[in-house]
């Protein structure tokens, strides 16, 4: 995300909506409202309200194809991700990780699998950490 949007998290129904983007990677209003991942159709005039004010965040744009806009999401799941966590983690746990695994963790049952895949990933952070040349360029995160 750039700095300008990097700010801009998207509204529960913008995001219903950016989903179905995500996996069409570009369509019309109509195309949109007949996504499957809609429970109830949306209405026509709201989603294409929703996209306009979205366009105006910098979330998504158009491209015109005669009297058909084609909407195309400007951020990813991943940016949406990390900026939705960011703001996460600075309300609610005072910029604290471990502050917000820790209330993970007590929130519900965890499987022992999971918790094996946490002290994974923990121990792959820090070896990376250490020796920066064997991080992944893909997503900027690393492998």
């Amino acid at each position: 995300m750039s700095a300008r949007r990097a700010k801009v998290l998207p509204t529960e129904s913008e995001l219903r909506i950016l989903n179905a983007l995500w996996d069409l990677e570009q369509g019309t209003v109509e195309d949109v409202i007949l996504h499957p991942s809609f429970p109830h159709r949306p209405n026509y005039k709201t989603t294409q309200t929703l996209l306009r004010i979205m366009e105006q965040k910098g979330l998504v744009r158009h491209i015109s194809r005669g009297r058909v806009f084609l909407f195309v999401p400007c951020v990813t799941r991943e940016e949406v991700g990390q900026v939705s966590v960011r703001r996460l983690l600075e309300q609610n746990f005072g910029g604290s990780p471990a502050e917000l695994l820790v209330n993970l963790l007590e929130s519900g049952p965890v499987d022992e699998s999971e918790l094996d895949e946490l002290e994974s990933l923990i121990r792959k952070y820090r070896s990376q950490k250490r020796d920066p040349s064997t991080r992944d360029t893909h997503n900027g995160k690393a492998s």
